[in-house]
């Protein structure tokens, strides 16, 4: 039997402009916006709708915003009666997917992920971390690699993305030096990215910290459909399995070929990426050759799902 799941993607997919057309579009789009900007008591509709783009790129902007466009587009698939077996979020994304589970309630959901961006900001100094893309590198290579660059500091992956793609992230002399020896091992490219924090490694525990009582005041259903997990690759259908995995990411790698693998094995042929942009398409594509995702996250979009849904 078919199985649909829906895709929500994290950081990096943001751009200005992002959710203006299903806002324009959709009532109940708007009203997710409407919901957002009085959560926050500031106008992050505005944000994504007009930019700027520096301001959006603020993590604690870009977080929050990120979180309102998928929540936006989910209301209307939810309106034209498509509904997900599954959910799974990249990093950030993995709020959104609570939210469709209806684990999380999306006001509560919006404020977390502002303060989650502030505590990751503040947590390492601005441009003592980095991050970069490894690039086709030798999986069996990788671990030596990292082994080699730490010298006493740290340096770790940080999202498994793809067979492809490899992030890694830590102290910006650690990773720079892990950017050196993986092209040495075989590595195709490496990119350094232009992020404001290194994300998912263990520079990211003071913000670890910050969030949990935050998290633990903060009500978790369980949930209606399973959710596949960042931090373990694995299904959770308990509200305190759900918080438990939003504190154990953030200072740990996004698993997200083995998310990816474990959602196809149950039989997932049916792929949505909900929200802004399509950066978890193009992953599927590498993971699962020929395996081809829907985006959603503009009006125009709307008759592809309907299409893709009836499949």
């Amino acid at each position: 039997m078919a199985a649909t799941v829906f895709l929500f993607p994290g950081q990096g997919s943001q751009f200005a402009g992002m959710g203006k057309s299903l806002a324009e579009n959709f009532p109940a789009a708007r009203a997710v916006f409407d919901q957002a900007d009085d959560a926050l008591g500031f106008p992050i509709s505005k944000l994504c709708f007009e930019g700027p783009e520096e301001d959006l790129k603020l993590t604690e902007n870009t977080q929050p915003a990120l979180l309102t466009v998928s929540i936006a587009a989910l209301a209307v698939l939810q309106q034209h009666g498509v509904i997900p077996d599954y959910v799974a979020g990249h990093s950030l994304g993995e709020y959104s997917a609570l939210v469709a589970a209806g684990s999380l309630d999306f006001s509560d959901a919006v404020r977390l992920v502002r303060q989650r961006g502030k505590f990751m900001q503040d947590a390492a100094v601005p441009g003592a971390g980095a991050m970069a893309a490894l690039l086709k590198m030798p999986l069996d290579q990788l671990e030596r690699v990292l082994r080699e660059a730490s010298r006493g500091a740290v340096v770790s992956a940080a999202n498994y993305n793809s067979p492809d793609q490899i992030v890694i992230a830590g102290e910006a002399s650690a990773v720079q030096r892990a950017m050196d020896l993986a092209k040495s091992a075989g590595a195709k490219k490496v990119v350094p990215l232009p992020v404001s924090a290194p994300f998912h490694c263990e520079l990211m525990k003071p913000a670890q910290a910050r969030l949990r009582p935050l998290l633990d005041a903060t009500a978790f259903q369980n949930l209606k459909v399973p959710l596949v997990n960042n931090w373990q690759a694995r299904e959770v259908l308990l509200g305190v399995d759900a918080r438990e995995g939003l504190f154990q990411q953030i200072p740990n790698p996004v698993r997200w070929t083995d998310s990816i693998q474990h959602l196809a094995l149950k039989g997932v042929d049916r792929w949505f990426e909900v929200g802004a942009g399509k950066v978890l398409v193009g992953l599927l594509k590498n993971i699962l050759p020929g395996t081809q995702g829907i985006t959603f996250g503009e009006a125009a979009d709307v008759e592809k799902i309907l299409q893709g849904a009836r499949e």
